[in-house]
């Protein structure tokens, strides 16, 4: 009976003191993730991968002009978007990561990472934060991970980013999870991940100021899903640029960005539809014609759209054309 009431006293002291190191409402996002800046571009970015629903809603922070921040383990989302305010007030990421933890009674079971438009970084891994947990700091970028299957995830990512200087910082990042997994990732598995990519300046438009913002919030294999979803992110910006070079009438450009961007995704019905589009309406009937007929036997309702494009100026052909498009 004695034992019985101490385990309970134990056990009341224990929930007692867990309730102060882990007063938060957040989510327990035990992950891997990094921030980096560009040095080229001035681009800033955050990835992440954890088992846990949604990540990306609580890890990754970034805002165009200040930086980056990945707040994770026993998370207080409230770093994020704390943590760029501070730096945009004109404080260092490491001065900004000071003042965040300052009053933290949680703060040794945080994990922190920032990176300013400086690229100054700072990083921080509380003693209470569940092992394996570790970060290590590179040039302009940090790679922190907690609860890992092995302690060799930091230096794995870390060797990924590096050896990947040149390539878009998106496509690094890439490779800094994919090596994170690749070196025994999160010891409870895979469930969700986010890549979120901010310019290295502000054009005083937050509202269209993320270059790539990416999530993956259930799914047997993240990482692979979000790289998926990323070479489709490129695909449509190269499909913009083909509509921006058709603006300024530079057809071979145009169709430069077209081809690249039916290339990665051959199988994307709606890149080749406007593309045909686009051919049409710059006189170029033949080559458009081939690429009509293709997308119109795989799926009829394109051929029902396009007798609607008329009426809003999105087809500007002449009655002949048009009918020899509908004939197909």
């Amino acid at each position: 009976m004695k034992k019985q009431s101490l385990l309970v006293v134990l056990s009341f002291f224990l929930l007692s003191v867990n309730a102060q190191v882990y007063k938060t409402n957040g989510p327990l996002v035990h992950t891997y993730s990094i921030v980096a800046r560009d040095s080229v571009t001035g681009e800033m970015a955050v990835a992440v991968q954890s088992h846990w629903f949604s990540v990306g809603t609580a890890v990754s922070w970034a805002e165009a002009g200040v930086g980056a921040v990945a707040t994770q383990s026993f998370v207080n989302k409230s770093f994020g978007p704390r943590g760029l305010a501070l730096v945009k007030s004109g404080l260092t990421a490491q001065q900004a990561l000071d003042s965040l933890l300052a009053d933290d009674e949680g703060r040794e079971v945080r994990q922190v990472a920032i990176v300013d438009n400086k690229g100054n970084v700072a990083t921080h891994t509380g003693s209470g934060c569940i092992q394996y947990a570790s970060h290590v700091k590179g040039s302009q970028f940090s790679v922190q991970s907690n609860m890992m299957l092995g302690n060799k995830v930091p230096v794995a990512m870390k060797e990924a980013f590096e050896k990947s200087t040149g390539k878009p910082l998106g496509e690094r990042m890439l490779l800094a999870l994919e090596a994170a997994q690749g070196a025994g990732g999160d010891i409870r598995g895979q469930q969700s991940a986010a890549l979120l990519i901010v310019p290295g300046s502000s054009a005083g438009r937050p509202w269209d100021e993320r270059t790539v913002d990416l999530r993956v919030d259930d799914h047997k294999e993240p990482v692979k899903e979000l790289r998926r979803l990323y070479t489709i992110s490129i695909a449509y910006e190269q499909m913009n640029k083909g509509d921006l070079a058709v603006e300024k009438n530079d057809m071979a450009v145009a169709m430069n960005e077209y081809n690249a961007a039916m290339k990665m995704m051959p199988g994307n019905l709606e890149m080749q539809y406007w593309t045909a589009v686009t051919l049409a309406n710059n006189k170029e009937l033949n080559k458009s014609l081939s690429i009509f007929r293709k997308v119109f036997a795989k799926d009829k309702n394109w051929k029902e759209l396009t007798r609607r494009l008329p009426a809003v100026k999105l087809l500007t052909v002449s009655e002949e054309a048009l009918k020899a498009i509908l004939a197909l």
